[in-house]
């Protein structure tokens, strides 16, 4: 990242600010707590550093014959493409074990959980065995499956698709109504079903 700096290219840089070396002095440092804010904001561990290099490149190019016209400006550009050079190198750099991220897995299922499946498997079995039959075979599978397994039961109970639909959210209302009831009994509190 280092780009020397001699002392004829420090020279040309406050040349290009000011022809009075007291006035180029002061734009300089004011360029410079422009580019450590600039450095700081975007969370460089040494804004200092990156400030001073941004001013070396600056310098080097000034002393290359590129012919600046506001210095400030242009140290703000060369102080973001700074930022996205420093940005590719933590990219690259490897991360300490420290760092990583630790693997983690899936939280067990809570046992509230269990409580409500044998709910639902309570109300389940209070349904009629036809009813039972429908609801399992309407929810069954994913995605084109269940688009078949509907079809399937349009054709055997000859009804249309919206009939089918309206029977089967009936008796989804019926299941979590005796869901909702069987776990508030067994927990003593109220849990709701969306």
């Amino acid at each position: 990242m280092t780009c020397s700096l001699t002392q004829d290219s420090f020279d040309g840089l406050l040349a290009s600010l000011a022809d009075d070396q007291e006035k180029a002095g002061q734009k300089y440092l004011e360029i410079r707590r422009n580019l450590v804010r600039l450095f700081e904001w975007r969370g460089c561990a040494t804004p200092d550093e990156y400030a001073d290099e941004t001013m070396n490149r600056c310098a080097r190019k000034i002393a290359e014959g590129a012919e600046i016209r506001d210095l400030a400006t242009y140290a703000i550009g060369v102080g973001r493409m700074l930022l996205l050079e420093m940005n590719r190198e933590r990219a690259r750099a490897p991360l300490s074990l420290e760092k990583a991220l630790e693997p983690s897995t899936l939280p067990a299922a809570p046992a509230e959980d269990s409580g409500r499946a044998d709910c639902l498997r309570c109300c389940l079995a209070k349904l009629s065995p036809e009813d039972r039959e429908f609801i399992l075979h309407y929810y069954r599978g994913d995605k084109g499956d269940k688009i078949r397994n509907r079809q399937e039961l349009t054709s055997r109970f000859g009804i249309p698709a919206g009939t089918l639909r309206m029977r089967a959210l009936r008796l989804r209302e019926r299941l979590q109504k005796c869901a909702c009831d069987c776990v508030t009994k067994s927990h003593g509190r109220t849990v709701r079903y969306e």
